[in-house]
């Protein structure tokens, strides 16, 4: 899990286990200009520390007030916060917009026990919901079987029957970059700020030199037997940089004998042809071959590795938000 704003659960239960208290902060729904989308959150302890974010800045003071109220106490409690309240202006809550924000304190309206059981299925990679009952109180964790628009579409939200909140825990996005290049300079760091944990593949040592590519993992191993040991799952993107069959078939190969949600290939379509051409002898199918993105990533008349770096993060944000 990368970023602050993505451990939320994890560290609710390391601060109550610390003996700090901890009230796990929720958006449950938005309308219009709220910042902050639905399932962002914020963990407060009893002495009013915070981390996270439900509003970017907009309204976490007076919700910390609130949540400090509940530290050690059982039950949950919804707040709302919107332009026509006196309490909106004072927070600077976007025009136009609602916030409404679920409280529930660790030990209390969230037990440990079903709280520890989300945290072991996140650092397992399972994809689990999380469901309250808004009215009546009950909590549980379910399946992606029942929610499989929610996962696919990454998206958290109150049910039609206004009750029933479910929050998506999917497992983190990770990112696989086969080919140590320049591309990969700038595409490492941009996909970390979008919330991508970032390995880059090269077997090649001076292409993977750690001064390159500061505070990302390198593995220094062929492609195929890298991704085998990985793993890979519909959480994961692959983007090939190398230009070199030798090093990026194996990989797109191992991509696409899993369900990966995105592969990207670099190079020109004359150099995808003969890639096609190599993958149908493979035995694979004209379907399969389709899942590939090439030449990768959006024509935005992109120059320089920076640049098409860009265009590769365009291309995987809207087939993971469209499908």
């Amino acid at each position: 899990m990368v970023g602050d704003l993505e451990n939320m659960p994890e560290l609710a239960l390391d601060w109550h286990r610390a003996g700090r208290g901890a009230v796990l902060a929720t958006v449950i729904e938005t309308w219009g200009s709220a910042p902050r989308a639905v399932g962002a959150q914020m963990v407060v302890s009893g002495a009013g520390e915070m981390e996270g974010s439900v509003s970017g800045g907009c309204v976490e003071g007076a919700v910390v007030v609130e949540a400090m109220e509940l530290v050690g106490q059982g039950a949950a409690k919804l707040l709302e916060f919107g332009v026509s309240d006196d309490a909106a202006f004072a927070v600077g809550l976007a025009c136009g917009g609602r916030i409404r924000i679920l409280l529930e304190p660790v030990g209390g309206a969230l037990p440990v026990a079903l709280l520890e059981q989300l945290v072991a299925a996140r650092a397992a990679r399972q994809p689990v919901a999380y469901v309250v009952d808004l009215d009546g109180g009950a909590r549980r964790l379910d399946g992606p079987g029942n929610w499989a628009e929610r996962f696919r579409l990454d998206r958290s939200g109150v049910e039609e029957d206004g009750r029933h909140f479910v929050h998506v825990h999917n497992p983190g996005l990770r990112m696989v970059i086969v080919g140590a290049v320049h591309i990969a300079q700038a595409l490492a760091p941009m996909a970390r700020m979008l919330g991508h944990d970032v390995r880059v593949i090269d077997p090649r040592p001076a292409f993977g030199a750690a001064a390159r590519f500061p505070d990302v993992e390198i593995i220094e191993d062929w492609p195929d037997e890298a991704l085998a040991a990985l793993g890979l799952d519909a959480r994961t993107v692959v983007v090939t940089l190398t230009h070199d069959p030798k090093l990026d078939d194996p990989a797109i190969r191992a991509a696409l004998g899993s369900d990966v949600a995105y592969l990207g290939c670099l190079g020109s379509t004359r150099t995808h042809a003969k890639r096609v051409t190599r993958l149908m002898e493979a035995g694979f199918s004209q379907d399969d071959i389709a899942r590939i993105h090439a030449p990768v990533g959006l024509d935005i008349g992109a120059r320089g590795p920076a640049e098409i770096a860009v265009s590769i993060l365009a291309e995987i944000t809207r087939t993971l938000r469209k499908g």
